[in-house]
């Protein structure tokens, strides 16, 4: 029974190995066929390739960079004097005007030097009121009373001698008379010393006033410490940091809070310093903010840096924003596009179309005839994209992008146009 059934097995499976052995060569052949007439297509109509169009077009050249926002100015607000913090009335992120209070501190200790100072102030001026109002006065009315004892004097004297003379009164009466004489010039001259140092210009009133300019400064200098204790605004602007709370004792010189001063708003970007030949002080620039990606405004580059980066090889450069969105924060990060040249109606080309770009000659690969050439250009203007030809292809001519490694130059094609990038 066995051998019989044996040889069955062997006969079934004979035919069946036949039909895929024959089912393998077609399917060859099939392929062969395929290829062959694909291949014999582009031989006779040429390989299919994407290519761009040359046309005319306005071409913008720009510089793309990003950077943050910033104010001109960030003041540090600090106290001068050492004291302990009472009242806050603002917060971080608060707007103010210039004068406003930010911080106060515990001036008891001010005030009453200040009192103390001005009760000494009031006390000089009354001292050099006095010296005006009585003690002048009094030196007057002294001087003019001795010089009326000084004129009696001097005519007892002329009659004391007129009596010597005729022998009434000795000697004795002659030498009183001439020392009363003489005590009264003398008195004469004290009370004349005491009104001119008594007159504004004298030294008493010298002395009175500068009493009276010392305790004004001094006062002014109380009245100064007291103002320290009120920590005002220096400008309008926004609070963007704050380091300090109620009951802390502060430090002379210390930073309290950071206030963003009002101002033109600006934009701070790194360049690469490449593209410095390119850029000028007035050019034209849009900016986004990353927070708003789908919104633009206008800015100007206003300040180029004549030095280089060179750990980062990059210029910073600054752009002041005229009309700032109201969006826009401090430190927020933007994206500026400067624009630094502008052509139109020039012929350009898709920059991924331009070969050789740095070396010594810079081609496209045209079609003509249906088929790829090699043609040098001459590239004037390059933008983001596409870049201005001078010289080398014409309007409507179609390039290969320079991508399309497997396209040789020479070979047959067929055009299929592709968007420009």
């Amino acid at each position: 029974m066995t051998g019989p059934i044996l040889v069955m097995t062997e006969a079934t499976e004979t035919p069946k190995r036949a039909w895929r052995s024959w089912l393998k060569v077609g399917a060859a052949v099939v392929l062969v066929l395929v290829i062959s007439g694909y291949l014999m297509r582009n031989l006779v109509l040429g390989t299919p390739v994407d290519v761009y169009a040359v046309g005319v077009s306005d071409l913008q050249q720009t510089v793309v960079a990003s950077g943050r926002v910033m104010t001109p100015q960030r003041v540090t607000v600090a106290a001068e004097e050492t004291g302990r913090v009472i009242r806050i009335p603002v917060k971080e992120g608060q707007r103010v005007l210039r004068g406003d209070l930010l911080i106060e501190l515990d001036a008891r200790d001010e005030r009453a030097s200040l009192a103390q100072s001005r009760a000494s102030l009031g006390q000089e001026q009354a001292r050099l009121r006095q010296l005006r109002e009585v003690d002048l006065p009094g030196a007057t009315q002294d001087l003019r009373k001795a010089e009326a004892d000084a004129a009696q004097a001097e005519r007892q004297l002329v009659r004391v001698r007129e009596l010597k003379t005729q022998g009434f009164v000795g000697q004795a009466q002659l030498d009183d008379a001439s020392r009363n004489r003489d005590v009264a010039v003398s008195a004469v001259s004290s009370a004349r010393l005491m009104v001119q140092t008594h007159r504004p210009s004298g030294s008493d009133a010298a002395l009175a006033g500068a009493a009276v300019a010392q305790a004004r400064a001094n006062t002014d200098m109380a009245q100064v410490r007291l103002d320290h204790d009120s920590i005002l605004s220096p400008a309008d602007g926004a609070l963007i940091a704050r380091s300090v709370e109620v009951g802390d004792i502060v430090q002379a010189g210390k930073e309290l809070m950071v206030l963003a001063a009002d101002g033109e708003t600006q934009i701070v970007v790194q360049v690469d310093e490449k593209n410095l030949g390119k850029l000028e002080v007035g050019q034209a620039a849009l900016g986004s903010a990353d927070a708003f990606p789908t919104e633009r405004f206008e800015a100007i580059v206003s300040f180029i840096n004549p030095g280089v980066d060179a750990a980062r090889g990059s210029v910073e450069i600054r752009l002041t924003v005229p009309k700032p969105p109201a969006y826009l924060r401090q430190d927020m990060t933007v994206s500026v596009d400067i624009a630094t040249a502008r052509r139109s109606k020039v012929l350009v080309v898709p920059a991924g179309a331009v070969r050789g770009i740095g070396a010594e000659k810079t081609w496209v690969m045209a079609v003509r005839s249906r088929h790829t050439v090699r043609v040098p250009i001459d590239v004037g203007l390059t933008g983001d994209s596409r870049s201005e030809v001078l010289r080398g292809v014409v309007d409507g001519e179609f390039v290969v992008p320079a991508t399309a490694a497997t396209v040789l130059v020479g070979q047959k094609v067929r055009s299929r146009v592709i968007a420009s990038p």
